[in-house]
């Protein structure tokens, strides 16, 4: 059915006023699904970067990083991301991050309080795309007349998702990777890092603390952590009680 849904799409856009624009495949038996994301570790992503860097699709490093570094949906990163939102002039140390699935934004600061990059690598690759961008998105194809990654008005990632698992393989990475996996990731190190469900909820604008078990994966260390947590609660209940 989702072949159906986007060959109809397809071909309305090419032979306008010839296709009915009602897509009658739209949503028809199309499920959503409850299998669970994999998540990358930050290793996968540095050769995901590094190897999308080799075969010439920079754009989709910086993009993976973004998502890791922002928690940000790919929709977003591709689809949301502007030239403008990038430490634009009335605020030229932060960066606005949009989540249009929530109708939420963040501003991010860029720097700590001592003046430091908070991101360096991140923010050295998006001040070098700015230098060469006026405006519009600003995660683009790198051939050609570097058009946006996504096709038509339901941003259709299909051909960036090709290319993403094309890189995945020649990276040898595990081949159930997708670019979801690495803002997956970014929750995980972050949950790894123990930051607060405040803090993380920050960054990712997520409405709720109940959805983020299922980005922020239970690993050894946040069991670990949090038995050493419930430990020092014990020791604090033995010494009150002597």
């Amino acid at each position: 059915m989702k072949t159906c849904r986007r060959a109809w799409n397809v071909a309305g856009r090419r032979n306008p006023g010839t296709v009915p624009q009602a897509n009658p495949f739209a949503q028809m038996g199309l499920k959503s699904s409850t299998r669970e994301t994999p998540t990358a570790a930050f290793d996968d992503l540095q050769a995901f970067r590094g190897k999308a860097v080799e075969l010439g699709h920079p754009s989709l490093a910086t993009a993976a990083l973004i998502a890791w570094e922002w928690l940000q949906r790919e929709k977003h990163v591709f689809g949301a991301f502007d030239v403008a939102h990038y430490r634009p002039k009335e605020r030229p140390n932060t960066v606005r991050v949009l989540h249009p699935k929530n109708g939420e934004e963040a501003w991010i600061p860029l720097f700590d309080d001592a003046g430091v990059p908070l991101y360096p690598e991140l923010m050295a690759e998006l001040d070098a795309l700015k230098r060469e961008r006026i405006g519009g998105l600003m995660i683009r194809r790198d051939w050609g007349d570097r058009r946006p990654w996504p096709t038509g008005e339901s941003i259709d990632l299909t051909h960036m998702s090709r290319i993403v698992k094309r890189i995945i393989r020649a990276a040898r990475l595990r081949d159930s990777l997708t670019f979801t996996s690495f803002r997956h990731g970014g929750f995980t190190e972050s949950a790894d890092a123990d930051m607060t469900d405040s803090e993380i909820r920050a960054v990712s604008r997520q409405k709720s603390a109940r959805v983020l078990p299922r980005y922020a994966k239970r690993t050894m260390k946040q069991v670990a952590a949090g038995a050493k947590k419930r430990r020092a609660t014990r020791t604090k209940t033995d010494d009150l009680s002597e």
